[in-house]
């Protein structure tokens, strides 16, 4: 089959695409025929190798974390789920024409696999992120970063909660952040005050999803450094601030996600699709850091 992979860490350069051994399901896993990918930060640090821990590479690797697509085999154990259903979900590997995944939930008929590729991480992520801030309704939430695909994910998320949002962005994408329920301002030069503007009353939790370094000002808005959560930010130990990476219920996550795409509670933006030949370039977009939504690969079938 053909897949995305590489031999070595290092840029978008060292990807190619090549054909390697399909894979098939494990036991508590399905493979799908892949329709499409969804670009993820983790993708391409992962490819960097900044976060190997100093470990040589299992060379070749194939790149991503995210795919929809059709099951076309079903694993030992597994139930609900059957060769021929649509699904979207996580494993490794993803880009690919076939896949294995490890959580998945059922894609909607209405929803595209581009829509369900740019999902899984996002939806994991913003829900991991919610938890953490421990905010109840009625509370003011700043998003940094908030027109990514978190973002976009966590927006919709903390309004259904019936918190209030503001988020930060650029200028190119302040009416998309606004138009996702949120009240939005740039990220440029004073910015902490123009939050302070926007806000109802205090700001009491706050989401880092850019690791711009903008942890000292979002301790500053909520006066507390425990009441702010990153997930790209390093120095968030020597802050006081928590960091989460990981260790959320993915299958809930997923589940939850697939019934919010089903009642049109969740949009999922795609901002750009790529064909499989072109995901060094989506990696790029990717890296810039100014994506809205999800950018996605898909693959001819």
């Amino acid at each position: 089959m053909r897949a995305v992979v590489y031999e070595q860490y290092g840029g978008p350069e060292v990807l190619e695409i090549t054909e390697v051994d399909e894979p098939h399901a494990r036991p508590g896993t399905v493979r799908i025929a892949v329709h499409a990918g969804g670009v993820n930060a983790a993708d391409w640090k992962i490819r960097s190798g900044a976060f190997s821990g100093g470990k040589p590479l299992a060379a070749p690797a194939i790149v991503g974390l995210d795919a929809a697509g059709v099951v076309d085999e079903v694993g030992e154990g597994v139930t609900g789920v059957e060769v021929g259903d649509r699904v979207f979900g996580s494993g490794r590997g993803t880009f690919a024409e076939h896949a294995v995944l490890t959580d998945w939930a059922p894609l909607p008929r209405h929803v595209s696999f581009a829509e369900g590729a740019a999902t899984p991480v996002p939806m994991d992520t913003a829900v991991r992120v919610l938890e953490a801030v421990h905010a109840s309704a009625g509370d003011t939430l700043v998003i940094s970063g908030a027109a990514g695909g978190v973002g976009t994910v966590l927006i919709q998320l903390a309004r259904a909660d019936g918190l209030i949002v503001i988020g930060t962005a650029s200028a190119a994408n302040l009416e998309y952040v606004e138009a996702l329920g949120a009240l939005a301002t740039t990220y440029d030069e004073g910015w902490v005050e123009r939050v302070r503007e926007l806000a109802v009353a205090e700001v009491n939790v706050a989401a880092d999803l850019a690791g711009a370094g903008v942890l000292p000002q979002l301790i500053e808005l909520t006066g507390d450094p425990s009441r702010v959560v990153t997930i790209a930010d390093g120095r968030a130990a020597e802050l006081g601030v928590r960091f989460t990476s990981g260790g959320g219920d993915k299958s809930a996550a997923l589940q939850q996600a697939s019934r919010l795409l089903d009642s049109g509670d969740l949009r999922v933006i795609v901002e750009q699709t790529f064909p499989l030949a072109q995901t060094p370039e989506a990696q790029r977009l990717s890296e810039l850091g100014h994506v809205r939504g999800r950018a996605v690969v898909e693959i001819d079938r």
